[in-house]
């Protein structure tokens, strides 16, 4: 065998991934087993790199392979996470350490680009499961994340309204998990006249002095906008604090009203960059500068227009995603533009159940990050117009076992409409209380239970359960009565209206979705659940309870409990961790096998892991309970 042929068949059959591509359009000329295994069934030879690996446009692979042809200077990279798309279509998630070299002709001209690289998926998934499995670097972690999530959150906005035409997203990523918060900040306010405003804003340094100016500033634009002031009252407001003190001198900030109804953009950049559009067609734009200037440095706060079409999204940002290592403002500038266009167009990372708010602001930042690094803090504030959710309009039969499906299709419309897991549990929680109660007073003879709701434009959730039954006044019990008092507790308001031709209850909750505060960490999908089944298991450690505990099944595990307990005769452990929905008579039957088990002078401990809806429920109704052992 001939030398060529000796290096020809051992780059074919080396464990690493080569591929050759030629000319301008990147052509692969030669692509080893190892390349052709990790996108199996794929002609390549021949084809222009993007059309062979159509499936990265928008996760920047391609782009540098282009890159180094064009400059001539390798890049390499470790670690970098890539989504590709099998045969029979499913996405795999690959890490590779990588080299993309030139390939050069002999005279040094520029013949094509080299790229090799190693699958460390392996190595990657190992690492982090080592990393999930060590308690002590965990524990480091947790109080790190907590005291820097804490700051945080006491600084920047706790939520960002939910409203009827349009979705609002936000990420935040500090320069360093290990320093104090910065002085970046970000607002959405849903204003009384339907509008919403958006803000975002940076305080020059970081440290406590610029996160307490920061908190001030942001304080009083809110309270301004909030109330109704133009752009132009507001910032000058704001500025008067800049003029007094000299650390929120210099602060930029970008304010945006938006009208969700007709598309109508009023906006101000106050030497902060100006917004970008992302049309849903396709493309990107960035809006002219207003021409105003930092605040404390005597400008005025002219105002510009624009307008958005139905889909498109806008998005705010912070200089620390354009201005990153080694990168200029122009080339950082385009970067954004073009990364963002695919994130919101859904062709970067796979994420098919993310809204094209929520994608652009968090796969920007990954995105852009990982080839730079990044300096400064970086804050991304999106907004997309969408189509307004109708609202709901639920017709329940008068009898238990139509809770589950109320709080089925309750939470499908709350997350249609954009909103947050935590108002979805409150409200699934207290508006079920509201329909259990029509239910249990209600004949068989009445009308159905109808539960309405809909969202404001302010974005405030108004919901209404109805019953058309003869209101009878209930026998006193130890147990009755929670319903109301945990519903009153859940949400911001509540009204119970009754008369001689039925019961009308109305509730008033403000919805909200949370930022994202980025720290490197990506969120683990949490465990399914079954919404419709209870299931009680038990194991050496005790019961363990799974699934929805209301009005229709806590009957049913209280005669469970005291069955396997002899009456309460024997003590018992009862791990809550798995309930999906804890209402009041679920509450009501570990009260009464509670009871049972003083009345036989012995010990039911109750259990529920931190941030469970049984934990939530169980410390709003004082009913005694720890974490399972060994959480």
């Amino acid at each position: 065998m001939s030398e060529p042929e000796l290096v020809a068949s051992g780059v074919e059959q080396a464990p690493f991934i080569l591929i050759l591509c030629e000319g301008p359009e990147l052509r692969v000329a030669a692509a080893n087993a190892a390349a052709r295994a990790v996108a199996p069934e794929r002609k390549m030879v021949g084809r222009p790199l993007s059309e062979v690996f159509d499936d990265l446009a928008g996760q920047q692979w391609v782009d540098l392979y282009g890159q180094v042809y064009r400059t001539g200077e390798p890049v390499t990279g470790q670690q970098w996470r890539a989504h590709l798309t099998g045969p029979d279509g499913t996405v795999h998630e690959l890490y590779a350490d990588f080299s993309i070299n030139p390939w050069r002709h002999p005279d040094g001209t520029i013949r094509g680009v080299i790229g090799s690289g190693v699958d460390v998926t392996a190595l990657v998934r190992a690492r982090l499961d080592a990393e999930q499995q060590n308690a002590d670097l965990q524990q480091r972690y947790r109080r790190t994340r907590d005291v820097v999530t804490t700051l945080q959150r006491e600084l920047l906005p706790r939520g960002l309204p939910v409203l009827p035409g349009a979705q609002i997203a936000a990420s935040y990523l500090l320069a360093d998990a290990d320093t104090a918060a910065g002085g970046d900040w970000f607002d959405a306010i849903a204003r009384p006249d339907g509008t919403v405003a958006l803000v975002v804003g940076d305080v020059v340094g970081h440290g406590v002095t610029a996160s307490g100016v920061m908190g001030q500033l942001r304080a009083v634009l809110h309270d301004r906008l909030d109330d109704g002031a133009g752009i132009a009252e507001a910032l000058a407001a704001v500025d008067r604090i800049a003029r007094r003190q000299s650390a929120a001198r210099a602060a930029t900030v970008c304010v945006a009203v938006l009208d969700p109804a007709d598309g109508t953009l009023t906006y101000c950049t106050a030497g902060h960059p100006a917004p970008l559009v992302l049309p849903t067609g396709g493309g990107s734009r960035h809006l002219p500068v207003t021409g105003g200037a930092p605040l404390g440095t005597g400008s005025a706060f002219d105002v510009r227009t624009d307008r958005l079409g139905p889909g498109d999204v806008l998005l705010l940002y912070s200089d620390g995603i354009v201005e990153r290592p080694g990168r200029s403002a122009a080339d950082g500038t385009a970067e954004l533009a073009r990364t963002a266009e695919h994130a919101a167009g859904g062709r970067a990372l796979h994420e098919p159940g993310a809204a094209p708010a929520d994608r652009v602001c968090t796969q920007t930042v990954e995105l852009l990050v990982r080839a730079t690094g990044h300096s400064d803090d970086i804050t991304l504030l999106a907004a997309q117009l969408v189509e307004a959710v109708p609202g709901l309009d639920l017709r329940l039969p008068v009898e238990l076992s139509s809770l589950s499906a109320a709080r089925r299709e309750l939470g499908d419309w709350l997350t249609a409409a954009g909103a947050g897991d935590d108002d979805t549990f409150v409200l699934q929680h207290a508006l079920g209380e509201l329909v259990t109660n029509a239910i249990e007073h209600a004949g068989p003879q009445d009308d159905p239970v109808l539960l309405r709701a809909a969202v404001g434009p302010d974005g405030c959730l108004h919901a209404e359960v109805v019953d058309r039954g003869r209101w009878r006044p209930p026998v006193h019990h130890p147990d009755r009565g929670r319903g109301l008092a945990m519903t009153s507790q859940l949400v911001d308001t509540l009204h119970v209206e009754r008369t001689a031709t039925g019961t009308t209850a109305t509730v008033g909750h403000r919805l909200s979705r949370p930022p994202r505060l980025l720290t490197g960490e990506r969120a683990a999908a949490a465990p399914a659940t079954s919404a419709d089944a209870l299931t009680v298991d038990e194991d050496a450690g005790g019961v363990r309870v799974s699934g929805p505990l209301d009005a229709a099944t806590a009957p049913v595990l209280q005669r469970d409990l005291l069955r396997r307990s002899r009456g309460g005769t024997v003590a018992a452990a009862v791990d809550l961790s798995g309930v999906t929905h804890l209402a009041s008579a679920g509450v009501a039957a570990l009260h009464a096998v509670a009871d049972r088990h003083r009345q036989q002078r012995t010990t039911l401990r109750l259990h529920a892991a931190d941030g469970t809806p049984a934990a939530h429920v169980l410390g709003l109704v004082a009913l005694p309970y720890s974490p399972p052992p060994g959480a």
